[in-house]
């Protein structure tokens, strides 16, 4: 792929290579554009792998009478749950009641929220009572509990839907890259033609032309902006979410839990997850965009405190598998230059396309579950701006790489196979080659070493953080365990890609480093 970089003028080139970036690699060049995408660390990095692992409509956007975000939130749930099913599946959540009023009060925005989704619906919302919610959650708090309400939403694998969006573009003819930095943008005549870019592996500089650059950076894309005009004003303001990861014992059932009010007025969602159980998210202002944030010890406060006021079994630091963070994209209001402040729940989760002087598109805002038509409304505008003949988006009917419908036959039993959908009987038939493909990467963590290999060979995987935190999600698992089978982990790679003693341990010290960010 690297070689293809500077050959010749791509229709398309897409800075960015999280759930942005990537869904409008696979947009474009399903259209019939030659794209190229560029990514400066891995595919899906930052925000992108540190979601709450949901795709949904927003109930608490309902709350707030966005029903127009709620309504094409719903719409994209259905088609996410659609075209990438073995990644996608359905989700039940029960919220809780402790007051007579609560009952209609949920029950009646639920119902709504059924009706927004029209033939998407995944199920029907329902009021349970008080046998049936312990039923459901068994570890809920049950002092003065009076019943439930349930409703539906989707859970997927964040990571993992990223590497199905690279290979489905690379499926389609696209070259993607990760560990390529973009450094500059060309120009002639006042116009961008393209960029330069470094190969962070080798140091070789590139300087790829194309009709039209986007810049999907998420959190960083005021740095390209800039990169594009000094003067440019700050549209994003980064907003962090913290997630705790548990044991199952903290939620033993498939059902979620969604905590209505927090301290801030947020809502709190404890998740089954990878026979994991996640707790979070924070929303708290942050000074600046940061590719490795790192949980605020009140923000750890914060979720222990009030996760602790619905469940039985209450959950202490001690309890804590992993602890990781990430920012968000948010679109802030722009007053007199700069970008405004305020309380990061009511700055807008919607998205925006900006297309600037020298004809730099830039995407910013959204949610992973938007993630297809803010390809959509992006590449519609870098047409216009490329000046490309136009093509119709094919996005909405299509399967995604690997993608396999909910109760094919051919469905891997065990769980860490299910995220490879179709290829899961060639990742199956590659591991049954040697007996070492099939031994434990660790007691504690649910992946085989062979799993390592693959990743290498077929998903683009370039060190053991690659491997252990996105193409599986060791590190979010259980950190300690990542820790300790990185060193191994890293000798495999190293054979897969070429390297020497001193890479690996070069590798084992840089994640030890990482991983040691994600424990209290």
């Amino acid at each position: 792929m690297i070689a293809a970089v500077d050959d010749g003028v791509w229709d398309v080139i897409v800075i960015g290579g999280g759930a942005t970036g990537l869904g409008i690699a696979v947009d474009a060049q399903t259209r019939g554009y030659r794209t190229l995408l560029l990514e400066q660390y891995d595919f899906a990095k930052g925000t992108s792998s540190r979601s709450t692992k949901l795709v949904h409509g927003g109930v608490r956007y309902l709350q707030q009478g966005n029903v127009a975000l709620v309504l094409e939130a719903l719409r994209e749930r259905g088609l996410m749950c659609r075209n990438a099913a073995h990644l996608v599946h359905d989700l039940a959540f029960v919220v809780p009641r402790y007051r007579w009023w609560e009952g209609p009060f949920y029950g009646v925005g639920l119902k709504l929220y059924d009706r927004l989704a029209g033939k998407l619906n995944i199920a029907r919302s329902r009021v349970l009572d008080r046998k049936s919610t312990i039923e459901r959650i068994p570890n809920v708090e049950t002092e003065n509990l009076l019943g439930g309400v349930m409703y539906h939403d989707a859970q997927f694998d964040d990571a993992r839907m990223a590497v199905a969006l690279a290979l489905t573009a690379v499926d389609h003819g696209a070259t993607l890259v990760n560990y390529m930095r973009v450094d500059g943008l060309t120009k002639k005549d006042g116009q961008i033609d393209g960029v330069r870019a470094t190969d962070l592996e080798t140091g070789v500089s590139h300087e790829p032309r194309a009709k039209v650059v986007i810049n999907a950076t998420g959190i960083f894309a005021d740095e390209v902006r800039r990169l594009d005009d000094q003067a440019a004003e700050t549209m994003l303001s980064p907003s962090q979410g913290v997630h705790l990861v548990l044991d199952r014992g903290f939620q033993p059932s498939d059902t979620a839990i969604m905590v209505p009010h927090t301290d801030d007025g947020r809502v709190l969602f404890v998740i089954p997850w990878h026979q994991r159980v996640l707790v979070g998210t924070t929303d708290t202002a942050m000074p600046q965009a940061e590719i490795e944030p790192r949980a605020l010890p009140e923000e750890v406060d914060f979720i222990l405190r009030n996760a602790a006021r619905y469940l039985d079994r209450e959950p202490t630091r001690d309890d804590v598998l992993s602890v990781f963070a990430g920012q968000r994209p948010l679109v802030a209001p722009l007053t007199n230059g700069n970008s405004g402040r305020g309380r990061t729940k009511s700055i807008s989760r919607e998205h925006s396309v900006i297309v600037s002087d020298a004809g730099l598109v830039t995407i910013v805002g959204g949610k992973w579950t938007t993630y297809r038509k803010m390809a959509q409304d992006t590449v519609d505008d870098a047409v216009a701006v490329g000046d490309l003949r136009p093509r119709p988006c094919v996005t909405e009917k299509l399967r995604l790489h690997g993608a396999m419908p909910h109760g094919d036959p051919r469905t891997p039993h065990a769980e860490h196979m299910q995220m490879y959908g179709t290829d899961a009987e060639l990742v199956d038939a590659f591991l049954a080659d040697d007996p070492a493909r099939r031994e434990p990467i660790h007691p504690r963590l649910p992946y085989v070493m062979g799993q390592v290999s693959w990743a290498a060979r077929h998903e683009m995987a370039r060190t053991v953080e690659d491997v252990l935190s996105r193409r599986t999600r060791s590190l979010l698992l259980d950190a300690r365990a990542a820790i300790e089978a990185a060193p191994r982990v890293a000798k495999l790679l190293a054979a897969e890609l070429g390297r020497d003693a001193a890479w690996i341990e070069a590798q084992v010290n840089e994640f030890t480093t990482l991983a040691r960010g994600y424990l209290l």
